[in-house]
């Protein structure tokens, strides 16, 4: 269906994060948010970084549906932050994060993001994976860091997006996955079901 066409489906987006609605409504994206879908994050023993962002979207996808209008396009995601194979989530308290800025400091990590989109019984995935390399910095730059708050609420306990983006050195991939979600990876889930963006 082209763009403006009333009959397009709209969109209803399974997450809290503004930044994802941010994005969403930068490139036109008509859509409705759901209230966050409340499930288990906690990844299996032995689960791969990737599988369980995978999963991860898929669930949340799912889980969305039942908010959502029957058939109306639904869609999930989910975006981790891996250093070494090791997944960090987002920080329970300030030492925590400042762990994690540490461990990030002048060093090279992925972050991955999948997109899950459901439309009733049928649903499509698409991942992306971003190298982002940090520069080296005095621990006191990022105990000031630490002191905005900024990255209490973000995987990696950091946002590229913001203040943030003054510990990123190089990005190598999606910068909108960093952000929390990758947009051409979305448009294409988009396109397959029909919902219109660029309104």
């Amino acid at each position: 269906m082209a763009a403006g066409d009333p009959r397009a489906p709209r969109l209803y987006l399974a997450s809290g994060s503004p930044r994802r609605a941010e994005l969403l409504a930068q490139i036109g994206v008509p859509f409705s948010v759901l209230r966050a879908p409340g499930i288990d994050e906690t990844p299996f023993d032995g689960e791969a970084p990737r599988d369980y962002v995978e999963r991860m979207a898929r669930e949340k996808a799912a889980a969305g549906q039942a908010g959502a209008p029957p058939g109306a396009p639904v869609l999930g995601a989910d975006t981790a932050v891996v250093l070494d194979d090791r997944i960090l989530g987002k920080p329970a308290d300030d030492r925590q994060a400042l762990a994690m800025l540490e461990a990030l400091n002048g060093r090279e990590h992925r972050v991955i993001s999948a997109v899950c989109l459901r439309v009733g019984e049928a649903h499509r995935l698409a991942t992306s994976e971003t190298g982002v390399c940090w520069r080296r910095v005095p621990t006191e730059r990022l105990r000031a860091y630490l002191a905005t708050g900024e990255g209490r609420d973000k995987a990696g306990a950091y946002g590229i997006q913001g203040l943030g983006a003054a510990l990123v050195a190089s990005v190598t991939g999606s910068y909108s996955g960093v952000v929390g979600l990758p947009l051409a990876e979305t448009v294409s889930l988009l396109e397959w079901a029909g919902v219109p963006y660029w309104q």
